[in-house]
């Protein structure tokens, strides 16, 4: 089963929902017994990457998401947040370490021309792997809400929006993968990650 990581960080009703709106199942959970025999993990997050990591730590869920990603190799999705918590560290309001499962940091977006922080609202997806399950993301507009960006190697990007600067959208490293915009604030396309995502899971 798709496990929802509970963590006091995430947008959670709406995830659900999405996933409920595909007719899959998911359960929410902090419980490293459900977390380890899950099919795929979903870490979604909104707010603070500092307090975030250590919510993890404090239920202790760090080492099992390790364990269950790396180890067996089960599919991990991370929203928003989520994301940028699968990078190595994080400037935002000091200095913070990720989870390292994917090369880069995060930092602030910076201000350019009349383009404010937060980026809050819809940008336009531009394919960066053409040999991705994701493809379909060319073009297509998803929803976001953040004020920090991961800048990792292009060998992880599926997808990045222009913001004054590139901005990964959609990143992956082997089994684990990331969105920045929020997939169940996004329509279609939105719902069609998920479900992308899900059939991942079943292939394992």
């Amino acid at each position: 089963m798709l496990s929802i990581i509970d963590y006091d960080a995430g947008n959670t009703f709406n995830v659900i929902k999405a996933f409920k709106h595909l007719g899959i199942e998911v359960q929410l959970t902090d419980e490293p017994e459900k977390i380890m025999k899950s099919s795929g993990l979903i870490l979604p997050g909104v707010g603070a990457f500092g307090p975030a990591m250590a919510t993890l730590e404090k239920k202790g869920l760090i080492g099992v998401i390790k364990k269950v990603v790396l180890d067996n190799k089960i599919p991990l999705l991370g929203i928003c947040l989520g994301m940028q918590l699968l990078f190595e560290k994080s400037s935002e309001y000091g200095s913070h370490e990720g989870l390292g499962l994917i090369p880069g940091e995060v930092g602030l977006i910076p201000e350019k021309g009349d383009l404010k922080v937060p980026q809050m609202g819809w940008n336009e997806n531009q394919l960066k792997k053409n040999e991705t399950d994701f493809a379909f993301i060319a073009d297509e507009y998803t929803y976001f809400v953040h004020s920090y960006y991961a800048v990792c190697d292009k060998q992880y990007l599926i997808s990045t929006v222009d913001y004054g600067v590139e901005i990964p959208a959609m990143v992956q490293n082997k089994n684990i993968f990331g969105t920045q915009f929020h997939p169940e604030k996004s329509g279609a396309v939105g719902l069609k990650i998920l479900k992308t995502f899900s059939e991942k899971v079943v292939r394992q």
